[in-house]
């Protein structure tokens, strides 16, 4: 009897080994049939440096913002969220010439050409090459109307114009290829602007879009560059491309015409004498209702001030661009009036709503 014990208890014993053999089996056999996904550590296939002859990446993100040109940044990443930088279908010929010509601005317009608050201005570009055809590459910070003419022999085959505010191109007929990339158009080959302290920039973008490196630079003074040779006679323009075609009409007049203006339309009205003397008092007996009595004091520095481009503003407008300087003006608002809009400048706002003084000049009185 007790063998017949041991012979079941042995029987069991083998039993049980034998499944937990077949379920280490099955658990083993699921695991290697189930293939291992494997992944890039950024979750993104690697994109390799662009040229001019690379296939395009893929469009950008919706949210995606554009990466402004690094010469210390691998193209790479420069060009991660960006449109291709080139010009699609341009032949260069085997042999021309890069000329890269501009400053941080021009000569100031009368006018805006963006909603950046910032006063236009124009560069106005003399082309002149008779040995090699020509690609120009021109760059200003302020928004600038690049108004370009060239020489009965001169050919230019392609032009790259950047900045960080919005730039134009006048004068040059529709048919010469163009690359229009700035900051705020988050345009395809980020922004650039050509003065002597951006000069290392320069190479690395003209071997990126063209293929070699810049052949000159030329510093525009007072809204004008000659380009090449340096001549300026006979030069030729497209008259179809005007360079007051891209003012915005949206966007007040700028500067002394832009106060003319708001003056023309009964925005604004010359200030009196009767007015700042007014807002002085007032000034004074809003914030100094609590000080004791002094001797010796002068006036409060920001209730006085000349009659020079001083206004009383009659209804809601805009602050036109470019009041800085000598073009700087003081605006009073009366009680009721809504506060004019827009980028202020060197200007001031004398506000009888909040009785306060607003403008980067209210501490310098």
């Amino acid at each position: 009897m007790r063998a017949g014990i041991a012979v079941a208890a042995l029987t069991a014993l083998a039993l049980c080994a034998c499944d937990g053999a077949i379920e280490s089996l099955r658990g083993h056999d699921t695991a290697v049939s189930r293939p291992a996904e494997v992944r890039s550590s950024d979750n993104t296939p690697a994109t390799p440096p662009m040229t001019v002859s690379d296939a395009a990446p893929p469009p950008p993100a919706p949210d995606s913002r554009l990466v402004p040109f690094n010469v210390d940044a691998p193209r790479a990443d420069a060009d991660a969220s960006a449109l291709r930088c080139e010009f699609p279908g341009l032949s260069l010929p085997p042999r021309f010439a890069v000329y890269a010509a501009g400053a941080y601005s021009g000569r100031k317009l009368d006018y805006q050409i963006d909603q950046s608050g910032h006063q236009a201005t124009q560069i106005d570009v003399a082309v002149s090459e008779d040995a090699l055809p020509v690609v120009l590459m021109l760059g200003a910070y302020e928004p600038t109307v690049w108004n370009i003419g060239w020489s009965p022999r001169t050919r230019i085959v392609a032009v790259l114009v950047s900045g960080y505010h919005r730039q134009a191109i006048a004068g040059l007929p529709s048919s010469v290829p163009r690359i229009n990339s700035s900051h705020d158009n988050k345009g395809p080959c980020g922004s650039f602007y050509v003065t002597e302290e951006q000069l290392a920039t320069l190479n690395p973008i003209a071997r990126r879009v063209f293929g070699q490196p810049v052949t000159r630079a030329f510093i525009a003074n007072n809204g004008f560059v000659a380009v090449g040779n340096g001549g300026t006679s006979g030069l030729l323009t497209d008259a179809t491309q005007p360079p007051g075609g891209f003012r915005d009409p949206d966007a007040p007049l700028a500067g002394e015409a832009g106060l003319r203006d708001a003056l023309a339309k009964g925005l604004l009205r010359e200030a009196r004498e009767s007015d700042l003397s007014a807002w002085h008092s007032a000034y004074d007996a809003a914030n100094l209702r609590d000080a004791p009595p002094v001797s010796g004091a002068r006036p409060s520095r920001v209730s006085g001030g000349m009659l020079h481009n001083a206004y009383v503003v009659v209804r809601p407008m805009r602050v036109p661009a470019g009041l800085y300087g000598a073009h700087s003006a003081t605006f009073i608002v009366p009680r009721g009036v809504q506060r004019p809009t827009g980028e202020l400048g060197h200007s001031r706002i004398f506000d009888w709503n909040t009785m306060t003084c607003a403008g980067a000049t209210c501490s310098m009185e």
